[in-house]
C-alpha cells in the first residue's frame, strides 16, 4: 500500500483528502510546511502532496529543500494559483506535477497513479509470488484459485513483504514502511499481525512463505 505525505493547512480540504485517499493508501496529514519537510527528511514515503500556501515553509520552499538534499520522491503541488509564471515557479522548485484547487479527488488519484508509474514505484494490477496472487485493485488475496480473507493491515503487510521477496525486515523497519509514523503501534503490534497473517496463509498452503529470521525480523521467502 503506497505511503503518502499530505501537507495541506486547510482543515476541511485536508480531512476530506485524507479520508478519500486512505481507502487505497497509507496517508499522513500535516498542516505545516516545516513539519512536512521534517517528515520527508526522516521518514520514507512513496509520494508527497504539498499545498503551495503552507504556514512555516511554503510548499515551493519545502520542495526546493528536499530536492537540495537529494530526495527524488514524486511531488504533486496543490495551489489556488493558476498563472503560467506561478506554475513555472512550482515546477522549477522540483515539483513533478501541479494541480489547481479546487480539484476533484478522481483527478488527484489519477495524478498519483501517473506519478508513481513515472517513478517506477507504481502498484501493478497484481503481484504474484510463490503461488500467492494479490489483486491490488480489488484488495484480494489468492493462493491458486482459493481466496484468503485478510484485514486491511494484514493485506498491507503481505503486500510490502511480497514486493521485497527474500529481504529481511525488522519490526521497526516494517512499522516505518507500513504503519503511519503517527501510529501508537509497537513491535509487538507487528508480531501480533504477523502471527495472524501467517496463520491465515498457512491454512491454504502446507508451508507458509513468511519466515522468521531469528534476531533479525521477517521475510517472504521465495523458494
Amino acid at each position: 500500500m503506497p505511503k503518502i505525505l499530505l501537507a495541506e493547512d486547510d482543515l476541511i480540504t485536508g480531512a476530506s483528502m485524507r479520508d478519500c485517499l486512505s481507502a487505497n493508501h497509507t496517508v499522513e496529514w500535516v498542516i505545516d510546511g516545516t513539519e512536512a519537510f521534517d517528515r520527508l527528511k526522516f521518514y520514507k514515503y512513496d509520494i508527497a502532496i504539498i499545498d503551495w500556501d503552507l504556514p512555516g515553509l511554503n510548499g515551493v520552499e519545502v520542495c526546493r529543500q528536499i530536492r537540495q538534499m537529494g530526495s527524488s520522491i514524486p511531488v504533486l503541488m496543490l495551489t489556488g494559483k493558476s498563472s503560467l509564471d506561478e506554475k513555472e515557479t512550482g515546477l522549477d522548485s522540483g515539483a513533478d506535477d501541479y494541480l489547481t484547487k479546487p480539484c476533484h479527488m478522481r483527478e488527484v488519484e489519477a495524478r498519483i497513479r501517473a506519478l508513481t508509474r513515472r517513478s517506477n514505484t507504481s502498484v501493478k494490477t497484481t503481484i504474484e509470488v510463490s503461488g500467492f496472487r494479490l489483486d491490488l485493485k480489488l484488495r484480494s488475496v489468492f493462493f491458486g484459485e482459493l481466496e484468503i480473507t485478510l484485514l486491511p493491515k494484514e493485506f498491507a503487510l503481505l503486500e510490502f513483504l511480497m514486493r521485497n521477496p527474500n529481504e529481511v525486515f525488522s519490526c521497526e523497519a516494517i512499522l516505518e514502511r507500513v504503519w503511519s509514523s503517527e501510529s501508537q503501534s509497537s513491535p509487538n503490534t507487528i508480531r501480533t499481525f504477523m502471527y495472524t497473517l501467517r496463520k491465515k496463509l498457512q491454512s491454504q498452503t502446507d508451508c507458509c512463505p513468511i519466515e522468521t529470521v531469528h534476531g533479525a525480523g521477517y521475510k517472504f521467502c521465495v523458494r
